[in-house]
């Protein structure tokens, strides 16, 4: 049985009703070892807001591709989203899914990744007929795990050979999100050894988005955390730590994001705690 996720998951903004565990509910668990290569996590929500008004919940994606399954909507896969994900969530309901390494995705298609950034397409385009009967069969799991096993023999009996690139690829995404000192596209340029033209060729072909994108992404995932939980954060000394050199330029790009001003993104995170209180 594939075990459940305790670190707390990161790029989540907002959803009133996900601190009741009685109407919203998030798992996250590991793959198997032998698809650990491949898929980062697995993932599901369930919800039950009969009889309340609608929630909505927002994220900050990963660069990752999803394959998703949800009843009434189907099975589909995910591009990296370079906007913020906002979903209106009402009445009842569930999706389950299977987030994949950056990078991880790839050796199972064999086409760039780029092709489906900002997109989202019905499965049985990426992978046939078979694809409909492992929607059937995911759909018609009773849990959580029985649906993860159903998914992972579907990719194991597809396992790709070892690609070195995509393994490569998946250590400088996560070395970005784990090193906030990791600021520029040089500073990975320095640390791998690759010229900058082939960085961004390789983060299109695996990842679906470039370095650059990256980088930005996972410091304002990290902008929006340290808002959320400092209440004395200093907006320009925040905006100087995450590489920006001016705070009106990390303002705008926050904006531009998250819909919001840091500051109001703040006051909103510190209104959404007391209530939880």
């Amino acid at each position: 049985m594939n075990r459940r996720k305790t670190d707390p998951p990161r790029g989540v903004l907002r959803s009133s009703v996900a601190a009741d565990p009685t109407r919203y509910q998030h798992a996250r668990y590991h793959p198997s070892p032998d698809l650990a290569a491949h898929v980062e996590h697995f993932w599901s929500v369930q919800w039950d807001l009969r009889g309340l008004a609608p929630d909505r919940a927002e994220t900050l994606p990963h660069p990752s591709v999803h394959m998703i399954f949800e009843r009434h909507v189907g099975a589909r896969i995910a591009g990296v989203a370079r906007k913020k994900f906002s979903r209106v969530l009402q009445d009842e309901g569930g999706v389950i899914a299977a987030k994949f390494t950056p990078g991880g995705f790839y050796p199972f298609v064999g086409k760039p990744i780029s092709r489906f950034t900002d997109a989202v397409v019905p499965l049985c385009d990426v992978f046939g007929a078979e694809a409909d009967v492992l929607e059937r069969d995911v759909l018609a799991g009773a849990a959580d795990p029985s649906s993860i096993a159903i998914i992972e023999a579907f990719l194991r009996k597809r396992l790709p050979p070892p690609d070195e690139q995509a393994i490569r690829i998946a250590e400088i995404v996560y070395a970005v999100a784990a090193d906030r000192g990791v600021l520029k596209v040089e500073d990975l340029v320095d640390r791998y050894q690759l010229n900058k033209r082939t960085l961004q060729r390789l983060f299109s072909k695996y990842v679906g988005v470039s370095p650059k994108w990256v980088i930005q992404r996972y410091r304002l995932h990290e902008a929006a955390e340290r808002l959320a939980s400092d209440d004395a954060v200093s907006q320009s000394a925040l905006a100087a730590d995450l590489g920006y050199s001016d705070q009106a330029h990390f303002v705008r790009d926050f904006k531009a994001l998250v819909g919001t001003s840091p500051a109001a993104y703040a006051r909103q995170a510190r209104r959404s705690e007391k209530k939880r209180v």
